[in-house]
């Protein structure tokens, strides 16, 4: 009796483990964002971090710079060419990921 009640603990307890893993992997995938990445060029200069973008298929959009760039203190200036990421959902507005040299 004793051995059957250790197996069903077992039992239970591998289901919720693969419960965990089952719903780690679905947060994962929540999180891993679509985003569109485009090379750029910068136009305009704006307040706050901002930049208004010429994207290499004609578009003009407003990017701003991402976390990394900004800790880094990487300056943008007007001509640089820059890799934005865009938001399907937002195609007029995007993040400043990389300045080529």
């Amino acid at each position: 009796m004793n051995q059957s009640k250790k197996t069903v603990s077992l039992n239970k307890e591998k289901n919720t483990e693969s419960h965990f893993s089952q719903n780690i992997q679905k947060v994962k995938q929540k999180k891993q964002k679509k985003l569109v990445d485009m090379e750029g060029l910068v136009t305009h200069n704006l307040s706050n971090g901002k930049f208004r973008l010429k994207l290499e298929n004609g578009v003009e959009v407003i990017g701003h710079l991402s976390g990394k760039i900004r800790q880094n203190r990487i300056k943008i200036v007007v001509g640089d060419k820059v890799t934005v990421e865009l938001s399907p959902y937002d195609l007029t507005k995007g993040r400043i990921t990389y300045r080529h040299r």
